[in-house]
């Protein structure tokens, strides 16, 4: 017998999740330094199966809407936008889960609003409690972020002061705002793409990565994929010019997103405006946003060479992998060439990704926003860093335009295994984290069975 499904059940089973996440991350999360404990004390372990036991229940739950969308009394994209206003209320007063980057993003704020160049120094330059916060690896290294990221950051910094708590809480509901964004773009690009809008809600705004590292970690990707999927709809809208400046504001953010000019030309000559024109038109939009959004923000040029910032040495994107395992290989043959196996992987990568664009692009012109979400997950895979977030810049477009079930069946396979990669302080996981991580898992899953035999009691009784 099917577990029985329905609205109220996910909710409540979603919202006990989130809140689970939220009082693990208490002790286990990315907290502030002076918050650290020790990994080795009770409470952080009691957090870190506390944390696992909520991403379990928060799968489930939304594994269960998924079931609930697809069957013959669907709820209505107003109903599943309340779903998702339930489940990430936990997380608004939460710390930081899952990564400490958006430390990062306060400290580069309050270089910003102090006039130093974040893209030539790091946040050891500001010096004071927020450059401690961040990770050791990023002290000394440049901003990768654009103009409207670092602007946003920096008017926050100055609102509140230096002040941690307000900061963190400011920066979550920057990202919140871009949460919305998405939320309100998906329904939209579906309809125009011949998609379900109550699906791609479930699979692109509803999505435990959406909740774990867009509201929980903060991170600034739902700034940029709310502002990509404006950009989309005003384009589908038949305002080109708008769509292209709401998409290079979101390439201001991340550059990833400047792939959306793209999708903004193709869409014009569909409409039956030229070539030659709709490229024009875009550029010359795009030119002009670039120079107006760096000249209000005031920080340079810089944010140009500052795309090669370099990645995390552990970094598990599939070149570097590639690029440790054959540096290792070298080393051990006594190679000279050892040094430049990683860095000729990740060149490797980038070309890759290049030539499998124009590929999709060639292959999916008559659905341009599909093809844009294929091209960012393209250069997600093959890039040289590679984070469970950095997902969702394909899913997102995917979850819109997905042409077939199947397509929907496999993203969400790939979101289930990312929600749990990652540990709730952000740093690498040994050996007793991770046991830890899996018996809360576990024991999630033992009491879901236990529901689920609970439910069929009843059910068998009536039968007899």
């Amino acid at each position: 017998m099917a577990f029985p499904v329905d609205l109220r059940r996910c909710q409540v089973l979603g919202l006990a999740g989130t809140a689970f996440l939220a009082l693990g991350g208490d002790t286990a999360g990315a907290l502030p330094v002076r918050e650290l404990l020790a990994p080795v004390h009770v409470r952080v372990a009691l957090g870190l199966v506390g944390v696992y036991f909520g991403v379990v229940l928060l799968i489930a739950a939304w594994l269960l809407l998924g079931r609930l969308v697809r069957s013959t009394a669907p709820p209505s994209p107003r109903a599943l936008l309340l779903v998702l206003a339930i489940w990430a209320a936990p997380l608004l007063p939460a710390p930081p889960l899952f990564s400490r980057d958006v430390y990062s993003y306060l400290a580069q704020g309050a270089m910003v609003d102090a006039h130093m160049d974040v893209y030539t120094h790091g946040p050891a330059q500001l010096g004071g409690p927020l450059a401690d916060e961040v990770a050791p690896v990023w002290q000394h290294t440049a901003a990768p972020y654009g103009p409207v990221f670092l602007a946003v950051a920096s008017v926050l910094a100055a609102l509140t002061r230096g002040e941690l708590p307000a900061g963190l809480f400011g920066m979550r509901l920057v990202a919140l705002c871009g949460v919305a964004l998405m939320a309100a773009a998906l329904p939209r690009l579906a309809r125009h793409s011949g998609a379900d809008p109550a699906a791609a809600l479930w699979l692109g705004a509803l999505n435990p990565l959406v909740l774990l590292h867009l509201v929980a970690g903060a991170h600034n990707d739902a700034v940029m994929l709310g502002l990509l999927g404006a950009g989309l709809v005003a384009a589908l809208g038949r305002r080109p010019v708008l769509g292209a400046v709401l998409v290079t504001l979101a390439a201001l953010v991340k550059a990833p997103a400047a792939l959306g000019l793209a999708a903004v030309v193709v869409l014009q000559v569909r409409a039956g405006r030229g070539p030659v024109t709709a490229v024009a038109a875009t550029v010359a939009a795009a030119a002009a946003t670039t120079v107006a959004a760096t000249a209000v923000a005031g920080t340079g040029y810089g944010w140009i060479g500052a795309l090669n910032t370099p990645v995390s040495p552990q970094n598990w994107a599939l070149t570097s992998l590639l690029g440790r395992a054959t540096r290792a290989l070298l080393e051990h043959l006594g190679s000279d060439l050892a040094p430049l196996a990683i860095p000729a992987w990740h060149a490797l990568g980038i070309a890759a990704a290049g030539l499998a664009i124009p590929v999709i692009w060639l292959r999916l012109r008559p659905r341009p926003v599909y093809a844009l979400g294929l091209s960012l997950v393209a250069v997600a895979a093959l890039g040289p860093a590679i984070r469970p977030w950095y997902a969702l810049w394909g899913l997102f477009l995917i979850a819109a335009a997905a042409p077939s079930t199947s397509v929907r069946h496999r993203t969400a396979a790939v979101t289930g295994v990312l929600a749990l990669a990652t540990l709730p302080s952000g740093g690498p996981a040994d050996t007793g984290q991770l046991v830890l991580a899996v018996c809360g898992g576990a024991l999630a899953v033992v009491v879901l069975w236990q529901a689920h035999q609970t439910s069929r009691a009843p059910a068998s009784g009536r039968t007899a």
